[in-house]
């Protein structure tokens, strides 16, 4: 045998080189075990899900948690169109009034969590089809390297102003749970629906764009190409601090459009199990109290010490009184006619 074969055959002869041969006959194989998945629909976006899930998985290495950023209307929309075979267990936030539609759909399982008991009635579905978790006010928000707190509008009324035209970005309303809360509001808040259509019209000719999507409207806002947004207080809060944007906020005088953020088990999830799992663990007063401290999300659910929470987060804003039945049926035809008559129209 000559040195280079020598030299190949190496690995193969020497004791405990080369691939590992089979083990012993008493010698069992070790078998990892198979981890379990849960999959979550959620507009919270990439900022808060990523670390939660290294959070959830650090303390539940069992499972895996696979997430999908989506839109609260696109989750939705997914939702109905996978209805015959669901790929998501859980759908984690949205405005309630999209979890209604959903559990009127048949699209969410009943489920009661341990602390469903101590709940507040207008926070949770009759059937235990969603239960609310976060409170989400929506502020108007402006590019604090351009402006002063004291400069920004203070009140939803200001932004009708001829100093903010062509400086106002708005998402997108059509994919948004919250712009079509927001919307809603202001429509509600005036003494006709057509007077609120006539508002909403006035903000448009101050708006410069409608991104479609946050990610968008926050760049857009850091880089000036629009000065003043209306958003979830909570995401300003997020993109400070991930991505130091200039953002500051405004809690208007008049009270703020607040949102009941939801979370529910889908119907006909294909891991039911560790979606359960998944479902206790965000709403524990530990990850409540954690989501406050980095993400600025209020508590909706019960077990939270207020005099835990962040000492910047606002202990009590105003909400603006809201007709979520009105907002649930009358919601999706407004939006309809602010497509066809409001956006359409030309800005000077």
């Amino acid at each position: 045998m000559n040195r280079w074969r020598t030299l190949w055959l190496l690995p193969f002869l020497l004791p405990g080189c080369g691939k590992p041969g089979p083990p012993a006959a008493d010698q069992p194989a070790a078998v990892a075990p198979e981890r379990q998945q849960v999959v979550v629909y959620s507009p919270h976006g990439k900022e808060m899900l990523e670390p939660f899930e290294k959070r959830f998985e650090a303390d539940h290495p069992e499972i895996d948690l696979e997430w999908t950023n989506l839109g609260s209307q696109e989750v939705l929309d997914r939702l109905r169109a996978e209805r015959a075979n669901p790929v998501a267990d859980v759908w984690w936030g949205a405005p309630h009034t999209m979890f209604r539609k959903a559990a009127a759909d048949g699209l969410l399982a009943p489920y009661r969590p341990t602390w469903a008991d101590q709940a507040q009635a207008a926070r949770h579905d009759a059937e235990d089809r969603w239960y609310g978790q976060y409170l989400t006010p929506a502020v108007i928000v402006y590019n604090s390297d351009a402006l002063t707190a004291q400069q920004a509008p203070q009140d939803w009324d200001d932004l009708l102003d001829a100093r903010w035209q062509g400086k106002i970005l708005i998402r997108h309303p059509l994919g948004s749970g919250t712009m079509r809360s927001f919307f809603a509001a202001m429509i509600l808040r005036a003494k006709t629906v057509d007077a609120g259509f006539d508002w909403l019209r006035k903000l448009h000719l101050n708006t410069k764009a409608y991104p479609a999507n946050p990610a968008l409207l926050h760049r857009q806002m850091a880089t000036r190409e629009g000065l003043v947004t209306i958003w979830a207080l909570r995401d300003v809060e997020i993109q400070k601090r991930s991505h130091h944007y200039p953002l500051g906020y405004v809690v208007p005088r008049s009270g703020c459009p607040t949102v009941l953020d939801a979370l529910a088990m889908v119907q006909g999830a294909r891991h039911p199990e560790a979606a359960r799992t998944f479902y206790e663990y965000v709403t524990a007063p530990a990850q409540m109290l954690w989501a406050a401290e980095q993400f600025d999300c209020m508590p909706a659910t019960p077990g939270v010490e207020a005099a835990r929470l962040p000492a910047r987060m606002p202990r009590k804003i105003q909400q603006m009184p809201l007709d979520w039945d009105v907002v649930e049926r009358e919601g999706a035809g407004w939006m309809d006619r602010w497509d066809r008559t409001v956006r359409s129209v030309k800005v000077p």
